[in-house]
């Protein structure tokens, strides 16, 4: 049983630390991870490694096959723009309902949580995003679609934004965009969503998902015709 525990916290804190790299974009889109490598790097056993990678490829920060193993997602235009265009749409739609169902307790829990993330350093020294801005940008985002009344659409749209985390990352990691302000979006997004605007509420969160993707699809576009 012991055994069994210092296993499960040695995957919890390797799952940690490779996600972290891998949102901070330590390696290259589409390539391939070396799991003897990095188990040896993390002072790990391939096991516990493969473990914890296994869970990063259920929640989209990985990709899977038998054939090649574990490799970081591609990184293209095309799956970039279809990505976005799926969770502008279901997200949308969520909010539209969090707003038409949400009580005081929900307009109580959009403060709350817009509060924490306002007030969460948003980079370390090295210029990456923290873990702790991180884990409040996630629950500001559940907070707002919290209200609505099905559970499955809530689920979706939360789903496909862990599946766009990668991405959303490397776009604020890998491409300056010195021009945004990311703190004000945020700031909109809560405060329409309380005030029951739904069409300002909507648009800001659309708004605020297409420019990530943006960015990054300019990137990868110049590079191409480079």
């Amino acid at each position: 049983m012991a055994a069994s525990r210092v296993g499960s916290t040695l995957s919890a804190e390797a799952y940690d630390r490779l996600r972290a790299e891998l949102l901070r974009g330590c390696f290259t889109p589409g390539s391939k991870l070396r799991i003897g490598e990095i188990a040896d790097r993390f002072s790990v056993s391939p096991s516990v490694l493969r473990e914890a990678m296994t869970r990063l490829a259920q929640d989209g920060l990985l990709s899977a096959s038998p054939q090649r193993g574990f490799s970081v997602p591609e990184l293209t235009a095309g799956l970039l723009e279809d990505l976005t265009r799926a969770r502008r749409i279901i997200e949308a739609a969520a909010l539209r309902e969090s707003i038409a169902d949400g009580d005081l307790a929900w307009e109580s829990l959009v403060l709350a949580a817009h509060h924490t993330l306002e007030k969460t350093r948003f980079t370390d020294e090295g210029g990456h995003i923290t873990g702790e801005w991180d884990r409040a940008h996630r629950a500001f985002h559940a907070a707002i679609l919290a209200g609505g009344r099905s559970e499955t659409l809530a689920k979706v749209a939360t789903d496909l934004r862990a599946r766009s985390e990668l991405f959303v990352h490397w776009s604020r990691e890998l491409v300056a965009d010195e021009t945004r302000d990311v703190p004000e979006e945020h700031r909109r997004i809560a405060e329409l969503s309380v005030a029951r605007d739904v069409a300002g509420a909507v648009e800001a969160l659309e708004c605020h998902i297409q420019r990530s993707a943006d960015v990054l699809i300019a990137s990868v576009s110049s590079q191409i015709s480079a």
